[in-house]
């Protein structure tokens, strides 16, 4: 049994949190506890069993069987994912008039429109007597926890991270010099990423600028038809880590177009593998993870052409500028990793 004792109380849990909790039971001695959404879910994810990590369906605890597991573990620290399941909110109120750091994440982007300016009004009254302190993924979700009532002394940084040693792939070697031919993207064919506008700026790629670079695609989504029309990309639905890493040996550059992307972890998955990045003026780990000129270009998803002339711009690069943007892109990718992520999250009861 560990000496610490961590809840989380999720929504949907993802595979990049698996290595923070592993991080936990590994070099704090932790035990920990999660609870998470397992209806309604966007993938199917299962999380992998792991020494120290116990797992508990949503469906199957309900307000009183989560305060009577609090009782029973005595949890040090406490993270929710959000507010918008009333029976954590219950929980987190009990155990934070115990005591107990409760810990909100968020990774929204303070945009200031009317949902976010009532946001602003509502949850100091409403909401901030749940929680003692903010994790945050970046500087712009920083600001967004300031505006909600947060002290500079109540906020933590890096609250999502790649595992960057699974994705450290090397993709700048020997052996990969005149390989790079085509631009990578992975994620969902959806609205929110851009995905008609990256199409656009491809085609203006190929025929006004007569790029010689392909572009692939791995992901599914509604917008399917979009990558259909273009003849000269490749389409993928699916492809394991294992695969993505060998997709990444032979890209280019990564590329994410999106016109709605509050963090974008695949921007950190890829830079540590050793990508230059193409990104969009609306992805939020921007400022953690890309330098323009640096190990990237930047454009505004509006404009399919500006899309293309970044395009056109990484394609006439040499091998040797390539790879030299792809260190880059390692070094900031460093910025954060799970090591980080975990530290910021015990440093509360350290304080």
């Amino acid at each position: 049994m560990g000496d610490l004792k961590i809840l989380y109380l999720y929504s949907e849990l993802m595979g990049y949190q698996i290595h923070v909790f592993n991080e936990y039971v590994e070099n704090y001695n932790a035990d920990v506890h999660v609870i998470h959404w397992d209806h309604k879910k966007l993938t199917p994810y299962v999380p992998p069993v792991i020494k120290g990590v116990s797992y508990y369906n949503r469906s199957e605890t309900d307000y009183k069987a989560i305060l009577e597991l609090c009782n029973k573990i005595h949890p040090d620290i406490i993270y929710i994912s959000g507010w918008m399941d009333k029976d954590y909110l219950k929980v987190t109120m009990q155990m934070k008039l115990k005591g107990i750091p409760i810990v909100v994440g968020f990774d929204d982007i303070w945009y200031g429109t009317l949902r976010q300016k009532a946001a602003v009004l509502i949850f100091p009254i409403l909401y901030k007597k749940y929680f003692s302190h903010a994790w945050v993924a970046g500087p712009y979700q920083f600001e967004y926890a300031k505006r909600l009532g947060f002290k500079n002394s109540k906020i933590i940084f890096d609250l999502l991270s790649a595992n960057t040693q699974s994705f450290d792939a090397s993709c700048n070697t020997e052996s990969d010099k005149g390989k790079r031919k085509y631009f990578l993207y992975v994620g969902r064919l959806s609205e929110a990423k851009n995905i008609d506008k990256l199409v656009e700026g491809f085609k203006i790629y190929k025929e006004v600028h007569k790029g010689n670079w392909g572009l692939v695609c791995v992901g599914n989504g509604n917008l399917k038809s979009t990558i259909d029309s273009c003849t000269d990309i490749k389409y993928i639905s699916f492809s394991t880590e294992s695969e993505l890493k060998e997709l990444a040996r032979s890209a280019g550059a990564f590329v994410l177009a999106s016109k709605h992307e509050p963090w974008g972890l695949v921007v950190h998955e890829f830079a540590s593998m050793g990508l230059p990045l193409l990104v969009s003026d609306k992805v939020g780990s921007k400022p953690i993870f890309f330098v323009n000129g640096f190990n990237g270009f930047g454009f505004s998803c509006k404009y399919s052409e500006d899309i293309a002339l970044k395009m056109k711009a990484m394609s006439d690069l040499t091998e040797e500028e390539l790879a030299v943007m792809g260190l880059n892109s390692r070094l900031l990718a460093n910025r954060i990793n799970v090591k980080t992520s975990a530290a910021n999250f015990i440093s509360i009861l350290r304080k």
